[in-house]
């Protein structure tokens, strides 16, 4: 990191819920905290398109629209252009798609922003997944290097052709910042409050050990939005992560 002072945000929420009613409710619920960032992904942007992001920006929420793009260049530049219009904070794109697209979803995000007035939003690229193992890696994705490896040549890739930053495991963040410059944002989904858990995720920290190892910010979905106490899930998370 070079002695620099590193940049935290705080936590983001994904917003992991079946009805724009639930997004609705849970966001009440939040607002009476320090309002998170809140994520919307796939399920509620492909429920309810550019309102979704309408109605949590109206609340006076931050958005971070992550729908992961990866597509051939035009249709990514396109895509991005109507992204930046929005007035997101953050947004995503698939490393590996490759040098083309992610200079196209670059310029797309930033045409869009400026069409529309309003500050260009964050671009992070998808490295691997945090469902993603070595096991997937080699055997189903025919990838002969290392998970670390891949990771590493993603955020290189990504860093040399404008991006903001990175989406990755913390467990990834060392050798992701021996490889890129001070100031490249790497965010970190697959936070759990335990390590212990059910789920789908497999590369995953706590948000004190994100914090350890150096997160500049922490995705975190169902610890939240399935809480009995949403709001005391947060402040708890939150306080984990963002303590010194």
């Amino acid at each position: 990191m070079g002695g620099s002072i590193l940049k935290r945000f705080v936590p983001f929420v994904a917003l992991d819920v079946a009805s724009e009613h639930q997004a609705e409710e849970l966001l009440d619920q939040l607002a009476v905290a320090e309002k998170p960032i809140i994520k919307i992904g796939m399920e509620l942007f492909y429920s309810f398109g550019p309102s979704i992001v309408k109605m949590v920006q109206d609340r006076g929420f931050d958005v971070f629209l992550d729908l992961k793009l990866h597509d051939i260049p035009n249709t990514v530049k396109r895509a991005m252009t109507a992204i930046g219009k929005m007035g997101v904070s953050f947004t995503t794109i698939h490393a590996a798609g490759g040098n083309e697209m992610l200079k196209a979803g670059r310029e797309g995000l930033d045409e869009g922003a400026q069409a529309a007035g309003v500050k260009s939003a964050k671009l992070l690229a998808i490295t691997q997944l945090t469902s993603i193992d070595e096991t997937i890696l080699h055997e189903q994705q025919h990838v002969d290097i290392s998970l670390i490896e891949s990771v590493q040549s993603y955020a290189q890739l990504a860093q040399n052709t404008g991006m903001d930053g990175v989406i990755c495991s913390a467990q990834e963040l060392s050798a992701i910042r021996r490889v890129t410059d001070d100031g490249f944002l790497c965010i970190t989904p697959g936070i759990r409050p335990t390590i212990k858990h059910d789920d789908d995720q497999k590369r995953v920290v706590t948000p004190a050990q994100a914090r350890e190892l150096g997160s500049n910010g922490i995705v975190v979905g169902r610890p939240i939005t399935r809480s009995d106490n949403p709001v005391q899930a947060y402040l708890d998370i939150k306080q984990a992560f963002m303590e010194e």
